[in-house]
């Protein structure tokens, strides 16, 4: 599909109020994007597992103003308080989905929103956040219109969604989700994201995401510099390269349940990232004394007993630890016996992989 197909004809609304309400989870990325185009396009694709329970809630409730606006008329909420610090973000996004959800400016809107988990956490918020907010702007519109069959519905959410955060695209759908066009990815596009099209062993229905959360603070370096920064980097298009390859490999590993490549290609991936913020200029060091002695107990505990426990990282501190449903047990005990003094309070989050947005009644 092009951007084209994403705008409507014109088309009277069929309601003056209403409300729709939905939850959107965050996802981990394990063939990582970093660098971008104009207008939130990736610079190299990517893949992710959608998370279960670390999600956003948001609601929207709508009403037809007396006539059409020249601004954006809406009120925020977070966790039931207004959130003025949200507003040039919300406002951005509008302003960039305007010409795609023509209903905006005669409503005014009161949005709700929430998370399940805490701030600065490890978890990619903006994902989940502007994943739920574009599926309740396109519930909204099919209140209003004919609803669209439900592949376009999912495809246009992601679609807005991405204008909003890139990652947030693979927040839609779940449980694998392909973003950026890759000649290997049948239905691939760098406009939206889409559900991973080929053949998944059993072993990855089930796996499980334990975030440690080594440093709570605010980042050195925002996600957007952090892309910027590939402009003209002198490795960047050997990582964009080794993005694309490590997607085709993963076809097979994905296939066979060969979860030695998976953690290789996952591992490679994390680091590689953090090379590009290493090697950049400026130059940022994300990781800090606690995170590499986690990636050193991950590697020997690995080696000493053979379970398939890996690891991978945002561009932060905190580290992901993935692994299969059926290892929980001893990666449980080996968590609390050698990594949970390595975070900050004791702090971790328990994930696993899930299954995209959910509509609330």
């Amino acid at each position: 599909m092009e951007e084209k197909d994403f705008k409507l004809p014109d088309y009277e609304f069929s309601q003056d109020r209403g409300r729709v309400s939905w939850k959107a989870p965050s996802n981990i990325a394990i063939v990582k994007y970093w660098g971008k185009k104009g207008n939130q396009i990736p610079a190299n694709p990517s893949l992710s597992f959608t998370l279960e329970t670390s999600a956003t809630t948001t609601s929207i409730e709508y009403k037809r103003l007396p006539k059409k606006s020249n601004r954006f008329s809406y009120d925020l909420f977070f966790d039931g308080k207004p959130k003025a610090e949200f507003r040039t973000k919300i406002d951005h996004f509008l302003a960039r989905i305007e010409e795609y959800t023509p209903f905006l400016k005669s409503y005014h809107l009161k949005i709700e929103t929430s998370n399940s988990f805490p701030h600065s956490s490890g978890i990619a918020s903006s994902a989940s956040g502007f994943a739920a907010l574009s599926l309740c702007l396109i519930q909204m519109e099919s209140q209003l219109r004919d609803s669209p069959a439900q592949d376009m519905f999912l495809q246009k959410a992601s679609f807005l969604a991405r204008l909003g955060s890139g990652s947030a695209a693979r927040s839609i759908q779940g449980p694998l989700m392909h973003w950026g066009y890759h000649p290997g990815t049948e239905g691939s596009s760098d406009l939206y994201a889409i559900a991973y099209p080929n053949e998944i062993h059993q072993v990855f229905q089930d796996y499980q995401d334990v975030i440690l959360l080594v440093d709570r603070g605010a980042k050195a370096v925002s996600s957007t510099q952090g892309h910027e920064l590939m402009i003209n980097h002198i490795y960047a298009e050997k990582r964009f390269e080794q993005a694309n390859s490590n997607l085709e490999q993963l076809k097979e590993v994905f296939k066979e349940g060969d979860l030695e490549k998976f953690i290789t290609i996952m591992e490679s991936e994390a680091l590689s990232l953090h090379a590009m913020m290493m090697t950049g200029i400026p130059y940022y060091l994300l990781m800090k004394p606690h995170t590499v002695a986690i990636i050193e107990k991950v590697w020997e505990y690995r080696s000493d007993t053979g379970v398939p426990l890996g690891f991978t990282l945002d561009a932060g501190a905190n580290v992901h630890l993935l692994f299969p449903g059926e290892s929980s047990e001893e990666v449980y005990r080996f968590i609390k016996s050698d990594l949970v003094e390595h975070c900050d309070q004791g702090g971790m989050l328990f994930d696993k992989v899930g299954v995209g947005g959910t509509k609330l009644s």
